[in-house]
């Protein structure tokens, strides 16, 4: 097999945001990084891997006592399901007392389970306590940037909300354009400019919040519609954070966009009103609504 193909069986895709890459030619085994695998994994997936190894575990120390000569007590008939109940009592160590080894061989083997349960035991709680321990925002951002005039200037626009409802603390956000370029050497690169906020601090986010960058001739963004961001492929990422009071803990998120996300000659919705008796009332089920003007 050419080395070319070779690299190609080792593609594998990954998504950075929106946008998925092919990756060709970096060879990383699954047992290379596994930690921070399980700490990425969904907790189906998570807790799907974490069964499969506790049944592989018992079904190899099942087999190990299953070979020896009766090493177990009370096992009818010598049979390996009762090998396989007994191994679960032994790695969980549960221990029941019905079951229990006879003979050296099998209090060898039982001994080498024991071990193998308490480390996995620890390793487990440390795994689950480690991604119930990470602190994390539930903000919620608008599907769509928008560009209008805002005071006067045209000006894109980003709104978002704290699901939560709690206080995120000394919140502040960041916003870059990324864009491709070509340098005078005609070598392609894909570059980032940071976008000034109007406001990028909020002493207690809570609620919503609508982040202003004003496209002035200082802006990566002037002279370009929707054709000019298209043609630079262009993309934004923005990254919030803040103190969680809560969970008393800094707290991330990030939301990116592409080019055919950005809606130009478009606002957001109002979803802010005063009601009768004074109180502030906010309509989120026209929280990613845009109109035209």
């Amino acid at each position: 097999m050419s080395l070319r193909a070779n690299e190609r069986l080792k593609a594998r895709t990954v998504r950075l945001g929106n946008r998925e890459v092919v990756t060709e030619g970096l060879e990383l085994s699954f047992w290379a990084d596994i930690s921070h695998r399980c700490m990425t994994a969904s907790w189906p997936a998570f807790i799907g891997g974490a069964a499969l190894v506790f049944i592989a575990f018992n079904a190899v120390f099942a087999l190990l006592y299953w070979l020896g000569d009766h090493p177990i007590a009370n096992v009818p008939d010598g049979q390996y399901v009762d090998y396989l109940y007994f191994s679960i009592e032994t790695l969980s160590t549960a221990g029941y007392g019905d079951m229990h080894p006879q003979t050296h061989y099998g209090h060898f083997i039982a001994a080498i389970e024991l071990f193998t349960g308490i480390f996995s035991m620890s390793l487990m709680t440390g795994l689950i306590f480690a991604r119930f321990s990470r602190p994390s925002a539930r903000l919620l951002f608008a599907d769509n940037p928008v560009i209008s005039d805002h005071e006067g200037q045209p000006t894109l626009m980003i709104r978002l909300a704290n699901e939560r409802h709690n206080i995120i603390a000394n919140a502040t956000a960041r916003l870059w354009l990324f864009k491709n370029g070509v340098s005078k050497e005609g070598m392609a690169y894909r570059r980032f400019y940071e976008l000034p906020l109007v406001r990028s601090e909020s002493p207690a986010l809570a609620l919503s919040w609508t982040l202003f960058h004003v496209i002035d001739q200082d802006s990566p963004l002037y002279g370009l519609d929707a054709a000019g961001l298209e043609a630079v492929n262009a993309g934004l990422g923005l990254i919030v954070s803040g103190y969680d009071d809560v969970a008393a803990q800094t707290v991330h998120a990030r939301k990116s966009y592409e080019h055919s996300d950005i809606r130009i000659g478009y606002r957001y919705a109002e979803i802010l009103r005063t009601t009768e008796d004074g109180r502030l009332r906010i309509d989120y089920s026209r929280f990613h609504e845009t109109l035209e003007g």
